[in-house]
């Protein structure tokens, strides 16, 4: 569904603070805070989850899953795999 690192990409791209994201999305602070210190995918209440998500898609932000093409037009960034990383065949 979303990671914590997107969630701390996306605010960033919003230039907003955990606070901001709270209030938009109608959930506490520390929701936001226990999200964001996941490990990986974001675990918790599927309705909360939801809230976060729909926020960031009323502020622009496409999250694009693992693999997924982008459905948007506008400009972004996207994490991959670091060259130095690859495995070579």
């Amino acid at each position: 569904m979303i990671t914590s690192a997107q969630m701390r990409a996306a605010r960033a791209l919003l230039g907003i603070d955990q606070k901001a994201l709270a209030e938009m999305a109608g959930v506490s602070v520390p929701t936001i805070q226990r999200m964001e210190a996941s490990a990986g995918n974001v675990r918790g209440v599927v309705d909360t989850l939801m809230k976060v998500i729909e926020a960031f898609d009323r502020a622009g932000i496409e999250l694009i899953a693992e693999g997924a093409p982008s459905r948007g037009s506008g400009r972004g960034v996207r994490l991959k795999e670091p060259v130095e990383t690859k495995k070579t065949s």
